[in-house]
């Protein structure tokens, strides 16, 4: 009757007899033999608890192994399981602290080691049957036994397991409070050592390993810090997504946030050739997170350039609130800092984002009907590399209609549209028109009005 640790899956065991009295009418015969077969017993407890634990070590793995589950602590609480139980069965006086004291203070202890409660339960049911067979043995040979005492002795049977799936009871109850608490424990240390890596006191060494030990990762590795909007809409925080994308995630609310640490698969470089430089394109794990953050949560996430240490997590941190800040609220972006250095620099100077829009857009925002036609176009010229030809293509309209509104746009500012600096300044002017706090400010869209569909007719002062 006792417990045992991990290993490998162990046989079933059959169910415990049912369907026998709890406790047949109470005569001087049948309370006279329950007695004298524990007190029968109790008289060599130590050679009970030797076959016991012989059969519990020759059917368990995880208990023949002595890891976590030594042989002396087997037979030391073995011991106590049988003790309380003949005392129980026999109607005897309980030693200190009552019949269920051993199998309440195994289940703590086998949760405490991380034995599965399967294991203990089976290490129960083979501790109860080595019980049964001794005591089959002392009915067998009792002197004077008479044919017609067999009725009795099947009672007697099922009083011993009766008593044997009670203390099973017991001890998985309290397996599982034990177990809750120990998670609570774990659950509460590991937030405080996370709160402590994004606080930056992970400078301490200590503290480093430490939480990394309560993390299960590397102190060095591949990681990056998310911080992530909490929209009611959407999966109380990432790491289930994260986790079927083969990524792994920690996470935990922070003012108002979701801030988490995501570890990255190893990179795969050719040997001899150095690791990627800063503002190389993302390697797939990272296009994978994006996606992911970006398809499948519905928040908006602002990711930390990739760090390898977790001591650096803190001012991780702060890059990836700088990103998020520079993203559209409630948009469901999701963007790497490096990506948005421009935004990130635009969104913490207002005042400046403003006065480049002034100066290099000012006179084409008072423009009134025309100005999102002008805008929509300048911005899918720029990014296509000053392209009429493709950014006509991407906005559905004739090459010389973009044309003619770049050149109204030259016309409106005063600059070349062949100048590298009017066109660098028009590029800053469209990304800091969302800080810029300017009224009726055209948004952070990549267009600012849905271009029309192919074939549709296009009303436009300078279409050709």
């Amino acid at each position: 009757m006792t417990p045992s640790p991990s290993g490998a899956p162990e046989p079933s065991v059959p169910p415990l007899p049912t369907g026998m009295p709890r406790h047949p009418e109470p005569d001087a015969g049948y309370g006279a033999l329950r007695r004298s077969l524990a007190e029968a017993l109790l008289a060599d407890i130590d050679h009970l608890t030797d076959r016991a634990v012989a059969d519990i070590r020759a059917h368990s793995g995880t208990y023949a192994s002595g890891d976590p589950v030594t042989r002396e602590d087997l037979w030391t609480i073995c011991r106590d399981n049988l003790l309380r139980a003949l005392e129980d069965f026999g109607g005897l006086a309980p030693s200190d602290g009552g019949f269920e004291l051993a199998a309440r203070e195994t289940g703590r202890r086998r949760a405490e080691q991380g034995v599965p409660l399967d294991t203990v339960l089976r290490a129960y049911r083979r501790g109860g049957r080595v019980l049964w067979q001794v005591m089959a043995e002392h009915l067998r040979t009792r002197a004077g036994r008479e044919d017609d005492s067999r009725d009795l002795e099947l009672d007697v049977a099922g009083a011993v397991w009766e008593t044997i799936d009670r203390y099973s009871v017991v001890m998985a109850d309290a397996y599982r409070v034990a177990q809750l608490e120990l998670q609570n424990r774990q659950d509460t240390r590991r937030a405080a050592l996370f709160e402590a890596l994004l606080d930056g006191r992970a400078d301490d060494p200590a503290v480093a390993a430490a939480a990394a030990a309560a993390l299960g990762v590397p102190a060095q590795d591949r990681y990056v810090v998310v911080v992530a909007t909490q929209d009611p809409a959407a999966p109380p925080h990432p790491a289930p997504v994260l986790e079927a994308q083969g990524l792994w995630s920690f996470w935990h609310p922070r003012s108002g946030r979701y801030a988490g640490i995501v570890r990255l698969p190893r990179r795969d470089i050719p040997a001899g050739r150095a690791s990627p430089p800063p503002g190389a394109r993302p390697d797939p794990a990272l296009r994978r997170l994006l996606a992911a953050l970006r398809d499948r949560t519905g928040a908006t996430a602002g990711v930390s350039p990739e760090f390898e240490r977790l001591s650096h997590a803190g001012r991780a941190l702060r890059l990836a609130e700088q990103t998020l800040r520079a993203l559209p609220a409630h948009s469901g972006e999701a963007a790497v800092f490096d990506d948005r250095l421009t935004e990130i620099l635009l969104s913490g100077h207002p005042d400046i984002a403003e006065r480049i829009v002034t100066v290099h857009l000012g006179p084409v925002l008072v423009t009134g009907g025309e100005r999102n036609a002008l805008l929509t176009t300048l911005r899918a010229w720029l990014d296509h590399g000053c392209s009429a030809s493709r950014a006509a293509e991407s906005l559905y309209c004739h090459r010389n209609t973009v044309l003619n509104r770049i050149g109204r746009v030259a016309e409106l500012t005063g600059r070349s549209s062949e100048s590298g600096e009017a066109r660098l300044g028009w590029a800053l002017a469209l990304r800091a028109l969302p800080y810029a706090g300017l009224p009726d400010a055209p948004g952070s869209r990549p267009t600012l009005v849905e271009p029309p569909g192919p074939g549709d007719a296009e009303p436009d002062a300078y279409a050709t």
